[in-house]
């Protein structure tokens, strides 16, 4: 769902585009500025989203996620990261997403930027909401795909599913794995551990 944000008159100073004349990126840039505290803004595909806070159900899900990678991790450097901003090779423009969960190296968001390449990424996982759930479905995977992030978790709520994509090749995945949520959930290579979707 987009919402617009309301963007007071004197934000556009002199020499900045009006609203007519201003880039996708400029409007993305202050709709992010403008956001309230909790609320996630996305570019994907030239169109902005602005997502309000998640809900309990979807935070309990996400930090379930987290403690079993942590629990199961074969590599002890890996990390889980919320609320990380990733800049994306988009099909015209920028991508730039904020993911339920990103994991990685230690260390691999280590600087001081807001938004950081997907190099190191291993995993990105995104957990459906009402409003984002076609987005996490379709536009999400395609963005993952074409950064090359090898592995794509989605815990779809709605369908009642968790989708694992791995093999990222141009704008989709090779392999997609469903499995009901509530069984077990295999993650191949390169985290190669099981998620247990019970308390899903």
């Amino acid at each position: 769902m987009a919402l617009p944000l309301p963007i007071p008159e004197d934000a556009f100073s002199e020499g900045t585009p009006d609203r007519e004349g201003a880039s996708v990126q400029e409007t993305f840039e202050l709709f992010s500025a403008l956001a309230p505290k909790g609320w996630r803004v996305e570019l994907i595909e030239e169109e902005i989203y602005v997502v309000p806070p998640a809900n309990g159900q979807h935070e309990e899900i996400v930090t379930e996620v987290v403690e079993q990678v942590i629990a199961r991790r074969v590599d002890k450097e890996v990390r889980n990261f919320t609320g990380i901003g990733l800049s994306l090779p988009g099909p015209t423009d920028t991508v730039r997403v904020i993911p339920d969960l990103v994991i990685a190296p230690r260390g691999s968001f280590a600087d001081q930027q807001e938004w950081h390449a997907p190099g190191p990424v291993l995993l990105v996982a995104e957990v459906t909401s009402s409003s984002t759930a076609s987005r996490d479905r379709v536009q999400k995977i395609r963005a993952y795909a074409r950064a090359g992030i090898p592995l794509y978790l989605l815990i779809d709520r709605e369908a009642g599913e968790a989708v694992v994509c791995s093999g990222p090749t141009g704008d989709d995945y090779d392999h997609k794995s469903v499995h009901k949520l509530g069984t077990p959930v295999p993650i191949p290579a390169p985290l190669n551990l099981t998620l247990e979707t019970a308390e899903f």
